[in-house]
């Protein structure tokens, strides 16, 4: 509902849809079909490269850390804003090999500006949405996610045809465009209701706790396809840039559909449930290209690891909504405390995998059955945890 003086609710989706295109899907997700370029190229070492990619990692960590600073003392608006300008500038900076430590910067820069948007973009918007429809638009903010993934799959070998230089300023002048559109549309931060109270939460629950443990497992476990995924097919299996794109692009796809997708099965089965059937589901796809790198393989897989990426987030957001309680101020704390588990195991798996990668010479399969161990962890902690707690805790 549009009140005096707020942009009418499309437009400040359009906004929320933008910055998470911008600060994760092409700040983050445009470095893995150039990772391969960048190898080819010669501006880094394929370790060196893989080192750069998990920067980005630990500044989501450090955004999702300082979002609520930045939003206290810049304001949610002019936080988002700075956000989307640092994640764009980092594209254009990157155009320009100075060296490793400049890339880094950038790079873990970059990562800040999208776990910013990651806290702040989505409830900013949530709180002037009516309750019905929350689920429909928190899909097609997260949906923003997947269409910078499957634009960079689309765009950058495009791009590359005019030079490795050329296809960053490109990604920076998309982000660039993007920001203008979504300068203006922000709603004003909701007031806080007097019941919620100063700053007093509830304390988690056991079954809290092992949401977090699962969503940090699962964190890890997507980390094989969001970053080694193009670097594998390109020089793990030898089939060069054009095919790396390829199978980014069907990740794309997937992360286009992935949000909608699982926010109708939560719908249907609840978020519980839900979440227990895609862990599943992830674990497979996670395996198998450790187990065969044929189409029949790398296809289905790409596309569901896709889905997944964007789509666990509304599925672990609706059943922390359920396990907190209705004070929505214990909500946002749960919350933030899951999304900071999930971006320090994310960016720890990242170093770690990079570690392992060059540890073993370049065994990407035990890469991606490390990840696939983690999502089957995180689906034996909530069977075995649900089991031990059902007798004592009622259901929420």
């Amino acid at each position: 509902m549009k009140t005096a003086g707020q942009p009418p609710l499309w437009r400040a989706v359009v906004s929320g849809a933008c910055a998470a295109l911008i600060g994760i899907g092409l700040a983050r997700f445009a470095y893995t079909p150039l990772l391969p370029a960048v190898v080819s190229a010669g501006w880094f070492s394929n370790e060196s490269a893989t080192y750069l990619a998990a920067a980005n990692l630990g500044g989501y960590l450090a955004g999702v850390l300082l979002a609520e600073a930045f939003a206290r003392g810049l304001s949610p608006i002019t936080a988002l804003r700075g956000a989307m300008v640092i994640a764009a500038g980092s594209l254009l900076a990157c155009a320009f090999p100075v060296g490793f430590a400049w890339f880094f910067a950038w790079r873990f820069g970059s990562g800040v500006a999208g776990g910013v948007i990651m806290i702040l973009a989505a409830p900013l918007i949530l709180a002037h949405a009516p309750p019905a429809r929350r689920g429909l638009i928190g899909g097609f903010i997260f949906m923003g996610v997947g269409l910078g993934i499957a634009a960079s799959g689309t765009l950058v070998p495009v791009l590359l045809r005019e030079g490795l230089a050329q296809a960053w300023i490109g990604l920076a002048i998309t982000a660039a465009l993007l920001t203008a559109l979504a300068w203006r549309g922000w709603p004003e931060a909701a007031p806080a209701s007097p019941s919620e109270g100063p700053r007093r939460h509830r304390r988690p629950t056991h079954r809290l706790w092992m949401l977090h443990a699962e969503y940090a497992l699962n964190a890890v476990g997507l980390v094989p396809h969001m970053v080694f995924l193009a670097v594998f097919v390109a020089h793990g299996l030898g089939q060069g840039v054009e095919a790396a794109a390829f199978y980014w692009v069907l990740f794309g796809l997937g992360a286009l559909v992935g949000p909608l997708l699982f926010g109708h099965l939560a719908d249907r089965a609840g978020h519980g449930p839900a979440l227990r059937l895609v862990l599943l589901l992830e674990a497979i796809a996670t395996l198998a290209p450790a187990i065969s790198s044929s189409p029949g393989a790398l296809i289905p897989s790409s596309l569901f690891m896709g889905a997944s990426t964007p789509g666990v987030v509304p599925l672990v957001l609706g059943r922390v909504h359920e396990l907190a309680g209705s004070r929505l101020g214990d909500q946002r704390a749960a919350w933030r405390l899951a999304t900071t588990g999930f971006a320090a195991a994310q960016a720890i798996a990242a170093y770690g995998l990079a570690y392992g990668l060059d540890a073993s010479g370049g065994a990407y399969g035990l890469i991606f059955a490390l990840g696939a161990a983690a999502l089957l962890l995180a689906l034996l902690v909530d069977v075995l945890g649900e089991a031990l707690l059902k007798p004592g805790l009622r259901r929420p």
